[in-house]
């Protein structure tokens, strides 16, 4: 009987200890290093009329600037267009910023700062749209090129990726350079004419910025939102991402004789095929809870409160349920791995024919603590000794360094985006698809994708899809961040 004492009472005691630890780390949990920019003393916005600049992005939506996959098939008129179309509704700006464009059509816009030892700010938003879909134009409330202004909206491809932001920083600029503003620190917009096809253009863009010596404070281009009914905390909060992750597809190939189906071997190309395919999805890369995805469940966490606080100030002690919750949808999933998915399948040209090659796709979006060398050693090792041969389709991209959440740069977007969203979170994010800003880091300190529009999650569906539209509202708030950010960050 004492001997069961014993062993109760050191249970007890270890449970106390536990319990004890546990309360105490909740209790002190906070994010880490993350500024809210509360020292930031911010600049005015200048006056503007608001309906000449929802005609503006109206009249923008109309260019169609869409980026096919095969360029041929782009109407490269329409960048030139594009152009004159800036250059006649913004004369001051014009007036104002030196204007380069570049053999494929990217711009690049300076207004030198009057202080040169100051680095120059890089802000970007790309010209070319995403082609609507054959088939589903009669989906659409209103047509997809015509920029209809309705229900308290600009309707169209593009009004929000990624026009919308195009035509908010020339308002902002045009609003700026009208009222006398000259920028102390240099100024710099980048507009990749392809962000939706690779981004070469961006490349171009920042090997020039290189060649010219620039190197800036910060870069700042789309990416993320204010997201209205965030997870975790079902509210709004400031999304800045601070990466991006990388991108691969690998190219799986099984060969084999090939011959009439009537016949078919033991094992066919195909067959072998999705053996290898199956082998490689059932390795996937485990989930881990760090960078900026870890980053941005604490800050969440935090504001929420209660148990979710304490299962994250906890992880030693509820990491696999915490695993267990961030895994249970794709979307959350994604930003703590990196994810593999099967998207192409080739072989037999005619159905009663055996394929004398057989291929897939499979691309992959890769997490900050992950290379290009990890995905293809795992994908050997899963498929072993299947006779298949593993090769990239192109040189993979790796995922983009993690910029600062206390840089002064940070600061500057932090307190500019919660002057409009005050009752917001701040929390950094991964961005799991690509953007043109990832081409800035040679050039730029710390690299941010944020615009200042307020989406719910179901209306994020729309980029890209149907119904693409820009409220007029968060238009207006996308003219105020940008104005008030470059009259704070370069005045």
């Amino acid at each position: 009987m004492g001997k069961r004492r014993v062993i109760l009472i050191g249970g007890l005691a270890i449970i106390a200890v536990v319990a004890g630890t546990v309360a105490v780390r909740t209790a002190s949990f906070a994010p880490k290093d993350i500024a809210d920019g509360s020292d930031v003393r911010l600049a005015a916005v200048p006056p503007y009329e608001l309906d000449a600049a929802v005609a503006n992005l109206s009249a923008a939506a109309q260019i169609r600037t869409i980026s096919h996959q095969d360029p041929a098939d782009d109407e490269t008129a329409e960048w030139d267009r594009l152009h004159a179309w800036l250059a006649a509704t913004y004369p001051a700006t014009h007036r104002a910023m030196a204007r380069t464009i570049l053999p494929n059509r990217t711009l690049i816009y300076h207004w030198p700062g009057s202080d040169p030892a100051l680095a120059p700010i890089i802000l970007m938003a790309h010209q070319d749209v995403v082609p609507v879909t054959e088939g589903t134009e009669g989906d659409w409330k209103y047509p997809p090129f015509a920029g209809t202004i309705a229900e308290q909206a600009v309707w169209g491809r593009g009004t929000v990726d990624d026009k919308g932001s195009l035509v908010a920083l020339f308002e902002a600029l045009e609003a700026l350079s009208g009222q006398g503003f000259r920028p102390k620190r240099g100024i710099y917009l980048v507009s990749g004419h392809d962000e939706e096809v690779g981004g070469s253009g961006a490349a171009a863009a920042a090997a020039k910025l290189k060649a010219d010596g620039v190197r800036a404070i910060f870069t700042l281009d789309e990416g993320s939102v204010v997201l209205t009914d965030t997870p975790v905390i079902n509210g709004p909060a400031i999304m800045i991402g601070i990466a991006e992750k990388g991108y691969a597809t690998l190219k799986v190939t099984a060969d084999a004789p090939g011959g009439h189906s009537s016949m078919p071997p033991a094992e066919t190309g195909v067959a072998t095929l999705a053996r290898a395919i199956t082998a490689i999805t059932e390795k996937p890369f485990p989930l881990s809870i760090q960078g900026p995805g870890a980053a941005m469940l604490e800050t969440l966490a935090a504001k929420k409160g209660g148990t979710t606080k304490m299962a994250v100030a906890n992880q030693w002690l509820f990491g696999p349920i915490l695993k267990g919750e961030v895994a249970a949808t794709p979307s959350t999933a994604a930003a703590f791995h990196t994810t593999i998915a099967p998207t192409m399948l080739e072989g037999s040209p005619k159905e009663n024919v055996l394929p004398q090659t057989a291929n897939a796709l499979i691309n992959y979006r890769i997490a900050p603590w992950n290379r290009s060398g990890d995905i293809m050693a795992r994908a050997q090792g899963a498929v072993g000794d299947l006779p298949v041969k593993l090769a990239w389709v192109k040189p993979p991209r790796e995922p983009s360094r993690v910029s600062s959440t206390s840089s002064q740069g940070w600061k500057w977007i932090a307190a500019t985006a919660r002057a409009d969203a005050p009752n917001a979170v701040l929390s950094p994010i991964l961005v799991v698809g690509g953007t043109d800003s990832r081409s800035m880091e040679p050039v730029s300190d710390d690299v941010y994708r944020f615009m200042p529009m307020h989406f719910s999650l179901k209306e994020t569906a729309m980029i890209h899809g149907t119904n693409e539209h820009m409220k007029i509202d968060s238009f207006k708030r996308m003219i105020d961040f940008y104005a008030r950010l470059i009259a704070t960050s370069a005045g």
